[in-house]
């Protein structure tokens, strides 16, 4: 896992960003998280309401194994 500061500026500005349809919360905390254009499969994730602040980039094994964890429940924890 990276840090901002791996990344430079134009490849800040390549990012396309998302947020996910189910944080549609009344404009409460969100995440955006988007693909860095180089190819690589990296994953940057940030805080929406602060585009300007840190920003942790994933390399595709560690993406993959989020999303197959939230996938297998392993991050609910409302239960």
């Amino acid at each position: 896992m990276e840090s901002r500061g791996a990344l430079s500026t134009e490849e800040m500005a390549s990012i396309a960003w998302h947020i996910s349809s189910k944080s549609d919360n009344g404009g409460g905390s969100c995440v955006e998280a988007g693909p860095l254009a180089d190819g690589s499969g990296r994953v940057a994730v940030r805080h929406s309401h602060h585009p300007n602040g840190q920003v942790i980039v994933y390399n595709r094994a560690e993406w993959t194994a989020f999303i197959d964890g939230v996938k297998a429940g392993e991050f609910d924890f409302t239960t």
